[in-house]
């Protein structure tokens, strides 16, 4: 029988072409969908990132370094500038065998072990498309020499820039500090972006101070490059902005005097303008050129700067510490008159030695058969150990201490520059936590002459005399008179007022001044016969010396010292501030191993009072420009006396206390309070 064949179910059948349909159609929408929303992604949200990676097909992005600021002092002279030179540049992201390119490059251009370890260690501390020195100051003829061979060398390039130069070589360095290539810490500390295209940054003082004013803002310019990476054209260009030009308080020709008194001697000089705080002068000797530091000091140089006995890495005037010796009686007279512990009639009788009630050691006058009957103005002039013993012993380290800081010792100064040391006024609980000892009456007894565990630096120095100078007015000294901005005047920096110290009676200040001017001009001040006279100016001063070791250990003669290792003589010292009615200079003068700080200081004051004819006169080379908008460059020469009274100081004196210095700053003396004799003469 023949079987039926069932028919089909079109309905079904439509439903289901249709439900497969609209399925297919819903999946195109979604992948349509996707693919627009992409595309919308591509060309409106990363529009300029595209179009950038499609042009740097063909252009270049790059960054153009700015000027650095120059530096000039109140006079207009330029003691940093920027000189024109050729390096060989490095791209590591352009070469795929650095050693080979080395070596070859080297064929051409002869290279150092310094130059390929300098290049090494900043290949390792920047970013592979930076541009890295290789070799600086090219020659005409190995810039020649190299262009001919450019083409074998796509990563390789002869760069013209502008590199730091200064002029005077070590005379302004512990000033000015010295710029060097940026290190791996600094290029994370530093904005990048802005120094995309520097390879330098200020290292100390000046220069790493006012980095940020120096340096400027980085420009960009889009150059057209052709298939070998070679630039065709300047398509487009934004001019990098130069870092602004600072004018310094810093007398050029006093500095460069100074430096010519100290020759061959080991000391700090320091000279500030009372009436501003101004730094006329911050000299350490000795020193060095900071253009090795530049261009990149080779591990030879370096370690023979370091082991130069005579430390010139060593910035004396911020980071020397040393006991302030007698040069601190003055300060613990007007403590005492202002705390009534003693009178200017009370009168001791000096024998030549002194003891503690219940002690058997005895402390010695510096002469050794003592000075009669003695007031306070007398023991200022003649320096009278043995009156101070007992002043100190009367007033206590608290209100010793409390003097002390008044007139800043024992704390940063706050000067515009960041590597100075706060030195030491010592506590009891400074030295329970420090020496783990008990404070005895006999630290006491050796503060009150400036010795035992008390340190300053000469910086610290000149400012404590120049506040005294002031009548108790203080400034925070400054190295900045004013920056100037691209195209526009220079703009003064203000005076930085500190809190005036106030004595019970005004008439106090006129009792210890008038002791100090006897110092220099009465037949038994201490610096009567050092400093000679026929000087034509009033001067308040007062002497000091630091022994640095037993004297019994040598010689029973101390005067004669002949027989001493050199690094183990006497300290001297000595502060001043001239004329004494109007103050126009305080000095303060620190000498290693000698006793010329009175001479020294002699020399300088007649300089800047008396004229440059007193010495040969200092180098300074008349070829450099004077900015006519610079008010700095109307101030009348230090040989005529009159300082610059519109030039006001920094006002920015927030110490940068993370800088290191250029080298290892020992304590340029023996500190110990055991070796730290009192018998010596002033």
């Amino acid at each position: 029988m023949y079987k039926h064949t069932p028919i089909k179910n079109h309905l079904q059948e439509i439903q289901l072409i249709t439900h497969r349909a609209i399925t297919a159609l819903i999946l195109m929408i979604i992948l349509i969908s996707i693919l627009i929303f992409r595309l919308s992604y591509l060309q409106l949200t990363k529009h300029d990132l595209y179009t950038t990676l499609s042009e740097k097909n063909w252009l270049d992005l790059v960054p153009m370094e700015p000027t650095r600021g120059l530096i000039f002092d109140r006079n207009g002279v330029m003691l940093a500038e920027n000189v024109p030179v050729f390096s060989l540049d490095v791209i590591p992201d352009k070469i795929d065998n650095m050693p080979q390119t080395l070596s070859q490059v080297a064929k051409i251009i002869p290279l150092t072990d310094t130059d390929i370890a300098q290049f090494q260690k900043q290949l390792k501390q920047h970013r592979r498309f930076d541009e890295i020195p290789l070799k600086l100051r090219l020659s005409e003829e190995e810039v020649a020499k190299f262009s001919e061979n450019q083409y074998r060398f796509s990563g390789v390039i002869v760069k013209a820039r502008l590199m730091r130069h200064y002029p005077f070589g070590g005379s302004f360095t512990h000033v000015l500090g010295y710029v060097g290539r940026i290190n791996s810490q600094e290029l994370d500390e530093i904005d990048q972006s802005n120094y995309s295209a520097s390879n330098y940054i200020g290292k100390l003082g000046i220069e790493k101070y006012y980095e940020d004013e120096l340096h400027g803002v980085v420009g960009h310019e889009q150059e057209e490059k052709d298939a070998s990476g070679l630039s065709v054209r300047t398509v487009n260009q934004k001019k990098p902005i130069p870092g602004d030009n600072l004018y310094l308080t810093i007398d050029s020709k006093l500095q460069l005097a100074i430096e010519q008194i100290l020759a061959g001697l080991r000391g700090s000089v320091v000279v500030i303008q009372p009436s501003t705080g101004q730094v006329l002068a911050m000299v350490s000797e000795p020193t060095y050129d900071p253009n090795i530091f530049v261009e990149g000091v080779s591990n030879k140089q370096y370690k023979e700067l370091q082991q130069d006995p005579n430390r010139p890495l060593y910035n004396r005037a911020l980071r020397g510490l040393y006991p302030l010796g007698s040069t601190v009686k003055p300060y613990y007279a007007l403590e005492g008159l202002n705390t009534g512990v003693t009178t200017v009639n009370y009168k001791i009788y000096d024998h030549g030695t002194f003891q503690l009630k219940n002690s058997s050691h005895v402390y010695h006058d510096w002469k050794r058969l003592g000075h009669g009957v003695v007031n306070l103005p007398k023991a200022i002039m003649v320096s009278c150990d043995v009156y101070f013993f007992e002043l100190a012993n009367k007033l206590g380290i608290q209100r010793l201490d409390d003097i002390l800081m008044q007139f800043g010792f024992g704390k940063l100064t706050g000067i515009d520059v960041g590597e100075e040391l706060a030195g030491n006024v010592p506590t009891p609980a400074w030295k329970r936590r420090v020496k783990g000892m008990s404070w005895f009456p006999g630290d006491t007894v050796n503060a009150g002459i400036g010795q035992g565990f008390l340190q300053a630096t000469p910086l610290q120095l000149a400012t404590a005399v120049a506040t005294l100078a002031n009548r108790g007015q203080r400034f925070t000294p400054s190295l900045l008179l004013g920056e100037q901005e691209p195209g526009e005047k220079m703009t003064p920096e203000s005076p930085n007022f500190l809190n005036k110290i106030e004595l019970n009676d005004h008439n106090y200040w006129k009792v210890v001044i008038d002791a100090m001017k006897n110092v220099v001009s009465s037949p038994e001040g201490t610096a009567y016969g050092r400093y000679g006279q026929n000087f034509p100016y009033t001067i308040a001063a007062k002497t000091g010396t630091v022994q640095l070791i037993k004297k019994k250990n040598y010689d029973k003669d101390h005067e004669n010292q002949s027989n001493f290792p050199e690094f183990l003589r006497d300290n001297s010292m000595f502060i001043a501030f001239a004329p004494v009615e109007d103050p126009k200079i305080a000095v303060a003068v620190v000498m290693e191993n000698n006793t010329q700080a009175v001479a020294v200081a002699r020399k300088v004051i007649d300089y800047y009072l008396v004229g440059p004819q007193t010495l040969a006169p200092p180098v300074v080379d008349p070829s450099k420009p004077v900015d006519p908008n610079n008010p700095a460059t109307n101030n009348t020469p230090a040989a005529n006396n009159t300082p610059a009274a519109n030039n006001p100081p920094a006002a920015k004196n927030t110490p940068a206390v993370n800088n290191p210095p250029a080298a290892k700053n020992t304590p340029a003396v023996n500190n110990n309070p055991e070796t730290n004799n009192n018998d010596l003469e002033d």
